[in-house]
């Protein structure tokens, strides 16, 4: 998989989800997040967009160590030629972000210098 580094230094991967298993019609250009351990975040907005259902409530840490309740949702993504559901956690920022859940067993390499991201 591959993606590019933005003009604000943002690594960033076009990946293809659906609210459903059997179609991934929607493609995300996602924003890959190392201080998230989770699968995705989406804007509010988006999630609506999307159709995505709505699983459950969630507690999580945020990076000052405060704690908050987050609503959660479940999209179906194309990953690497199979299909996985994953978490998308709402918030109210403009871009969806990639967490690490997805990066475990891969390598990821942004190259600055070209303006490039792999995942393999």
């Amino acid at each position: 998989m591959n993606g590019l580094v933005d003009g604000a230094l943002r690594a960033l991967v076009d990946i293809q989800i659906g609210n459903t298993y059997a179609k991934q019609e929607h493609s995300v250009t996602a924003w890959i997040d190392t201080a998230f351990d989770g699968f995705f975040v989406f804007p509010k907005k988006m999630i609506d967009d999307l159709d995505l259902q709505q699983e459950a409530l969630t507690d999580a840490i945020l990076a000052d160590g405060s704690r908050v309740r987050l609503e959660s949702y479940v999209c179906y993504v194309d990953w690497f030629g199979k299909i996985v559901p994953a978490q998308v956690i709402a918030n109210e920022g403009k871009l969806p972000l990639l967490g690490t859940e997805f990066l475990s067993n891969r390598k990821l390499v942004v190259d600055y210098v070209n303006k490039t991201v792999s995942i393999n």
